[in-house]
Order: C-alpha cells, then sequence, then structure tokens
C-alpha cells in the first residue's frame, strides 16, 4: 500500500503536447514529445511508448496528464523529463481531463 504522503508528492499536472517527434534511436516504438505545463513549470521533453498506439496528428495539441517531478532518465540518449499518464497495456489510452483545464493544473 502506499500512503498519502507517497502520493501527495508526486507532482501530477496537465500539459498541451506542443511537437511529436519520432524517436529513431529507441529500441522500441517511441515519440519524443515536447509538452507545455503552464509559465510556471514551461515546457518539458517527455520520451513515451505510444507511437504504436497514436498518430502524430491525434497527439498534437492534446492536453494529458503527467508526473513532472520524477528524475530525469535518459532513454536512447534523450533526457526524458517527466512520464505522460496511460491505461491499458495492448489497447492504451492517455489519460485526459474531461474538460477543458489550463496547462499547469494540479491533479490532486
Amino acid at each position: 500500500m502506499v500512503g498519502i504522503d507517497t502520493f501527495s508528492s508526486l507532482d501530477i499536472r496537465i500539459g498541451r503536447i506542443m511537437n511529436v517527434e519520432d524517436h529513431e534511436g529507441a529500441r522500441k516504438p517511441m515519440y519524443k514529445l515536447t509538452i507545455f505545463f503552464g509559465d510556471e513549470v514551461g515546457s518539458r521533453t517527455v520520451v513515451a511508448g505510444i507511437k504504436d498506439k497514436y498518430r502524430k496528428e491525434e497527439l498534437i495539441d492534446k492536453k494529458i496528464a503527467c508526473i513532472i517531478n520524477l528524475d530525469p532518465k535518459v532513454i536512447a540518449g534523450i533526457e526524458s523529463q517527466g512520464m505522460i499518464l496511460a491505461a491499458g497495456e495492448e489497447d492504451v489510452a492517455i489519460l485526459v481531463p474531461d474538460r477543458d483545464m489550463k496547462e499547469g493544473s494540479r491533479v490532486h
């Protein structure tokens, strides 16, 4: 079990995907995403293994939930500065707010 203090330590925010590029150096099908989290946080680069689930056009301007305070991780030469939240194994769905939310809004 995870205590509320552990959960509360995660900084989960709404961001808008600004740019999507193929991550050619990765072994698995991945994208390099540029996500804007509002003026307080700015933009971050996030590497995500969703290339075989989403087309680039589906992702541009999509508002999504991300964890932004994970330690950065280099994935096939690119530093990923967060993690998008998604559900499922085979039929993957990115978690999105059910109404328009401002970039940088915190998820509680």
